[in-house]
């Protein structure tokens, strides 16, 4: 490219992404933790009993390899992928669907389909947000150039980034918008409605084989990772938030990499504002291309992201049923008109100190966490009454008559308990399991 991009077309590629509500679609992606039935280790990449070999194993159903270095590192389908975390943890990353009724089935075939060949393989997977038992040096990581990158570069900015990487799993709900507008109040709906989907999500509170003290060990991880390109960027709650404000946000953040030729090569910490110049030290006289911006987009990691959609990020990955309950509660809160004026009222005088301060406390008390007069527990009741009525003014229906709040069970479950899963497991661990982690393997696997 022989001219810099301008900022109204770095702005306008998130614009690209506005589409009218009848098209608003919702897309699911949700990681598991891989395990070797019997020694209950990470799986390798290499190995009869391994990444590379489920991989190449599910690829014999329809799914089209994606090669790096003749290794297999992801597979794709119908707008669909499956990808691979650094630590192994796999991903689905689920194609933008109408209903949770789609994605409940979309969800059910994959799982079904990982259950059939990992039953012969002796492999199993965890759905929770932390690996529970293994130390960071226990857990292989897997060949992804852009991994090297990262893993060089994380301990440069945060205590935790390796263990984030390579120990952590989660669910996202990625949700379509119709304007700037319509994004800019999504957006700081998500943001500040993040740290109670957190606390109400609660799956990982084991560490190293034994209790951590937290209920949420990955939201503690993004605590000590990068503040850089995570957390609650202050924009959010600025008058006038928009495609541009997050643009000049995004440009702040240093890079990671670029790719040329096929090749990473690594930029990290290094400005995309000198790109812009030409002014790049490893590609001197350069421009980004757009792709380069698109990247870049991709390498932050907020509560709520914004690319040509927004991604809520704020959950950790849990058992079968949680799963598709993420992307109800947010389509319930954000796709029905009624409903997002509430979720609106509900946080419009939240300030942004606020919000942080509420993001660093969740992951240790959860529901019990206080909030101004109340509990983060009355808060989600708030919440999921907002929602309910909005999947209830929705009425998608499935061809048994059934309408989509019927996904919320487990979150309902939940609030009316006022007990985590993380809280749930905790009380086996000093009661049943008699203080030994091996049972979660059987407890938290996905069968």
């Amino acid at each position: 490219m022989n001219r810099t991009l301008t900022e109204e077309e770095l702005a306008g590629w998130f614009a690209t992404g506005c589409k009218p509500a009848d098209q608003w679609r919702i897309g699911t992606e949700h990681e598991k933790i891989g395990f070797c039935i019997d020694t209950l280790r990470p799986l390798p990449y290499e190995g009869e009993r391994s990444i590379r070999h489920l991989l190449e194993k599910v690829s014999e159903h329809d799914w089209q390899p994606v090669l790096e270095e003749g290794k297999p590192i992801a597979l794709t389908r119908d707008h669909a992928s499956i990808t691979l975390e650094p630590g192994g943890q796999l991903e689905l990353s689920g194609a933008p669907l109408a209903s949770i009724h789609e994605t409940c089935a979309e969800t059910t075939d994959h799982l079904t389909l990982l259950r059939e060949i990992t039953r012969t393989l002796g492999i199993g997977f965890l759905g929770l947000g932390f690996q529970p038992k293994w130390r960071r040096e226990d857990v292989p990581w897997m060949p992804k150039a852009r991994y090297a990158v990262m893993r060089n570069y994380m301990p440069k900015v945060g205590g935790m980034g390796l263990d984030m990487m390579l120990r952590t799993a989660t669910v996202q709900a990625n949700l379509d918008f119709s304007s700037e507008a319509d994004m800019a109040k999504k957006m700081r709906i998500g943001i500040c409605l993040q740290p109670l989907i957190t606390a109400l999500y609660a799956a990982s509170p084991f560490v190293d084989g034994k209790p951590s003290g937290w209920l949420s060990a990955r939201a503690a991880c993004w605590l000590d990772t990068d503040p850089d390109r995570t957390g609650v960027p202050a924009c959010v709650f600025e008058e006038g938030f928009g495609f541009g404000a997050w643009m000049e946000w995004l440009l702040d953040v240093p890079m990671y990499f670029v790719v040329r030729e096929g090749k990473y090569v690594d930029c990290a910490g290094a400005s995309f504002r000198d790109f812009l110049a030409g002014k790049l030290r490893q590609l001197p006289g350069q421009y980004p291309t757009m792709e380069d911006w698109e990247l870049h987009a991709s390498t932050v990691f907020p509560e709520v992201r914004l690319k040509r959609y927004l991604e809520m990020r704020g959950a950790d990955a849990g058992p079968w049923p949680w799963i598709c309950s993420l992307s109800a509660l947010w389509k319930g809160l954000l796709y029905d008109g009624q409903a997002l004026e509430k979720a609106w009222e509900m946080v419009a005088d939240w300030t942004h100190a606020e919000v942080v301060a509420l993001r660093h406390a969740v992951p240790r008390t959860a529901l019990a966490t206080r909030f101004r007069d109340t509990t983060v527990l009355s808060l989600c009741e708030e919440m999921l009454d907002i929602a309910r009525n909005g999947l209830a003014n929705i009425h998608f229906v499935n061809c048994q008559g059934e309408t989509e709040e019927r996904f919320l069970a487990p979150v309902i479950g939940a609030v009316e308990s006022g007990q985590t899963q993380a809280e749930r497991w905790l009380a086996a661990y000093h009661g049943p399991w008699r203080g030994k982690i091996d049972p979660i393997f059987t407890e938290a696997m996905h069968l």
